[in-house]
């Protein structure tokens, strides 16, 4: 099929200094991947109980860190937890050592930073690298939506209008989607702006629709990882089958566990590898297809991140795109390589709609133009996405994966009192969805992501045998299943059914109300009548020390301001009960 297209150039002006130069503008990337953002919200993080953990335990959990378990995000078993500023990060690594809790992690936030001007004006040469004409002859993306999870879209824009479907804003929470920033829109036209209408240019999937999801403030400038979820599982119940997020986001576990939400409702999460340069030291993970950038040679693009992280490659260099206002540019980034392949996805979808997560996987990667070393490498991944072997390959896929996860209960031990963690061990040869974990038939719980893990309140069942069974599903439907018996001995045992006794502790040195300077040693002692979790010490709210039993610390009061200070220690045991003391000092 052939596309005609005229092309315009125009003025845009975006928000954070980025330039247009002869219709080249300056692209907005995905941020660096780190082990810890470099910003997040002040007062909350986000947490995550292990699945069967009773509400009520895990608010009073929380509660006996000084938090407030204030709400969920939409459609998922992640807490948003309100606290005092700046004791998020104690806190998040002190529930981090709770073996009731999933995970817990700062409400990190998503940065947008300048990419290097880069002049090119080739006008969609990326269409036929990736063979995309050839792949319309088969399917243009009619009939699949595609959220685009961004700063917004320019929905008067006369390439994008006609496609646009209501979405939604997650930073403000209303229907606001229009563009703030500009990039949103890039990345709309890159994946979707129509094609074959004698105007503009042509997206990937150039007749799916677009599902504009606001993430950022109103300056474009920032996002929260909550903000990301919550849009996921939105654009997941509103119908879109495809979203494309064009940041770095793999390493955020609230996000992973939402691409989860969508995968099991039949859906598909691409994002950006990140714009560096550098070596990242993330790894890849099956909830989200992330993208490296390559350029009219097939060659990775300079500054594009590559590492483990590093799924698939797709052009990234010189894309004609819309931009706000209703022009076009040339940009570049790994922004751009992601909903190009989301396109591509589309493209898939809309061949044949009955492909399941893991099909598309499969297809993606083995259909891939193999670049750089031969196999999957670290710089392009299993290569440089190919539109038409995937919509060829899609079209003759068929739901034939008949083989069930395997499955295999990893812990407790035989004997069980109280809370217990249940480890189970779950594993496919496309992919496990969830796993659900049964005692005595009744459904303890789900958990979507791996490592897979459970909190069970033995209290619910009789003293005496119970079977334990975990059933493990794949996208298809099969399902696999493992169990093993175990002997509640709530009330036969000396121990109560909970431990309740909180831990003791002290703090040993300074005194209370003494007068320091210098460095001044600190000493905190702590016991437990079954076992100690952690104990912490902090000054000031300030965490500067933790262990798992006695502690000691030298704290250079030289660097504090003079009046009074606060020394904190908490002790936790294995049971979640916590026990503070402080003494105030001065210098």
């Amino acid at each position: 099929m052939k596309i005609t297209a005229t092309t315009k150039f125009a003025k845009s002006r975006l928000a954070i200094a980025a330039t247009l130069a002869l219709g080249a503008v300056t692209a907005v990337p995905a941020f660096a991947q780190a082990d810890e953002p470099a910003q997040w919200a002040s007062g909350r993080i986000l947490v995550s109980p292990k699945a069967g953990l009773p509400e009520a335990v895990f608010k009073k959990l929380i509660k006996e860190h000084g938090a407030h378990a204030s709400r969920k995000l939409n459609g998922l078993d992640i807490y948003v937890v309100e606290l005092n500023p700046g004791r998020e990060k104690a806190l998040a690594q002190a529930l981090k050592r709770n073996p009731h809790v999933k995970f817990a992690e700062l409400d990190g936030v998503i940065e947008m930073a300048q990419t290097p001007v880069d002049t090119y004006y080739a006008n969609e040469w990326h269409q036929a690298k990736i063979q995309a004409p050839a792949a319309w002859d088969m399917s243009t993306g009619a009939g699949v939506t595609i959220a685009i999870l961004d700063t917004g879209v320019d929905a008067a824009h006369p390439d994008l209008a006609a496609r646009i479907v209501p979405g939604w804003n997650t930073y403000d929470n209303n229907s606001n989607t229009t563009d703030v920033f500009g990039h949103g829109t890039m990345v709309a036209g890159a994946a979707a702006a129509i094609g074959n209408n004698s105007v503009g240019v042509a997206g990937t999937a150039w007749n799916a629709k677009i599902m504009p999801m606001r993430i950022s403030d109103t300056s474009g400038n920032i996002a929260y990882y909550s903000m990301v979820a919550n849009a996921l599982t939105w654009a997941a119940d509103h119908g879109a089958r495809v979203a494309n997020i064009s940041y770095t986001v793999q390493h955020v576990a609230a996000i992973q566990t939402a691409a989860q939400y969508m995968r099991n409702k039949g859906g598909y999460v691409v994002t950006s590898a990140g714009n560096t340069g550098a070596l990242s030291s993330a790894t890849t993970t099956n909830t989200m297809m992330t993208v490296g950038a390559t350029d009219a040679n097939d060659v990775r693009a300079g500054w594009s991140t590559y590492g483990a992280l590093v799924d698939i490659s797709a052009p990234g260099v010189g894309i004609y795109s819309t931009l706000k206002g209703g022009g076009y540019g040339a940009v570049n980034g790994t922004s751009f390589s992601s909903p190009i392949t989301a396109g591509v996805v589309a493209l898939m979808l809309s061949a044949n709609p009955n492909l399941k997560p893991d099909q598309i996987d499969a297809i993606l990667l083995s259909t891939a133009v193999d670049l750089g070393t031969a196999g999957r490498d670290n710089y392009y991944g299993a290569g440089r996405v190919n539109a038409y072997r995937a919509v060829l390959a899609a079209k003759g896929s068929v739901a034939s994966d008949t083989q069930a996860p395997s499955v295999a209960i990893t812990s407790p031990g035989s004997t069980v009192k109280g809370i217990v963690n249940v480890g189970v061990n779950a594993t496919d040869n496309m992919g496990v969805s969830r796993v659900e974990l049964y005692a005595g038939g009744t459904l303890v719980g789900t958990d979507t992501t791996a490592p897979y893990s459970f909190s069970w309140n033995t209290a619910s069942r009789t003293d005496g045998a119970t079977t334990l069974t975990a059933k493990a599903y794949d996208s298809t439907g099969n399902v696999g299943s493992g169990s093993v018996n175990v002997t509640v001995a709530n009330a036969t045992t000396t121990a109560p059914t909970t431990d309740v006794t909180p831990p003791t502790v002290a703090i040993t040195n300074p005194i209370n109300g003494s007068t320091v300077s210098g460095n001044v040693s600190i000493a905190v002692s702590a016991s437990d009548n079954v076992g100690l979790s952690s104990v912490s010490l902090y000054v000031d709210g300030a965490l500067k020390a933790s262990g798992t039993g006695a502690l000691s610390y030298t704290w250079n009061s030289r660097k504090a301001t003079k009046g009074s200070h606060t020394v904190q220690a908490v002790a936790r045991d294995k049971a979640g009960n916590s026990t503070t003391k402080s003494v105030q000092v001065w210098r």
